[in-house]
């Protein structure tokens, strides 16, 4: 991820075996990781059953909080895309039971299509 855009607070794709390692002790057995994004030091992170917000906390980032959704929590997904003009995509998540979505901005090369088919298929219980 550039300087820029993470100072911008966007987000870029991360690599998915080193994501994987650090959430062994969170993810359940046979869970997996599909697609991931780096804001600064925080993640979001798709995997077969849920999405899972990760904010480091304090100087080391040694702190961290751990924010899960299940899919089946999800009323309703946008993903969009960056512009000739507007440099960076965008995430919004509506989870049932909250009166307002999560949102996050996203990088224009983030994996876009990887976000979208990790949240359809969650949201569609194409398991």
């Amino acid at each position: 991820m550039g300087l820029l855009s993470g100072l911008l607070g966007l987000a870029s794709d991360v690599d998915i075996g080193a994501v994987s390692r650090d959430l062994e002790p969170v993810l359940v057995p046979d869970e997996t990781v599909e697609v991931a994004f780096a804001i600064l030091r925080d993640l979001v992170v798709f995997t077969d059953r849920r999405v899972i917000f990760v904010d480091k906390q304090g100087m080391s980032g040694r702190k961290r909080s751990y924010h899960s959704i299940p899919y089946r929590s999800i009323t309703m997904f946008t993903v969009e895309t960056a512009g000739t003009f507007d440099a960076d995509a965008e995430l919004t998540i509506h989870v049932s039971g909250q009166p307002n979505p999560i949102r996050r901005e996203l990088s224009r090369g983030a994996n876009l299509v990887g976000i979208q088919k990790s949240l359809a298929a969650g949201v569609l219980g194409r398991r």
